[in-house]
């Protein structure tokens, strides 16, 4: 006979609730709760709907990071230090 987990899982969140909590997240907060859903995710006793929720909770958080490393990329402006006359200009990679 199979001995009972002892083990809790996560309480069931509302699926909306990391997109719309994630849109208010700093990089580096959501970064954090990327890496802690990733941490979850490697349990070994993990039940399948958790594990697809933090799956999803994951997907979002990373997302979000993706999402600010864009806007900040359309705000950085280079500099060209042999032409120091030169106004700088908006990154294009």
């Amino acid at each position: 006979m199979a001995k009972p987990s002892t083990r809790s899982t996560p309480p069931p969140q509302d699926p909306s609730e990391p997109a719309s909590v994630a849109q208010e997240l700093s990089f580096r907060d959501s970064q954090t709760a990327l890496e802690l859903c990733l941490a979850q995710l490697q349990d070994e006793e993990l039940d399948v709907e958790s594990m697809a929720d933090l799956y999803r909770r994951a997907l979002t958080y990373a997302e979000r990071c993706e999402s600010v490393l864009q806007q900040v990329e359309q705000q950085v402006m280079q500099w060209d230090p042999t032409q120091p006359e030169r106004a700088p200009t908006p990154y294009a990679p």
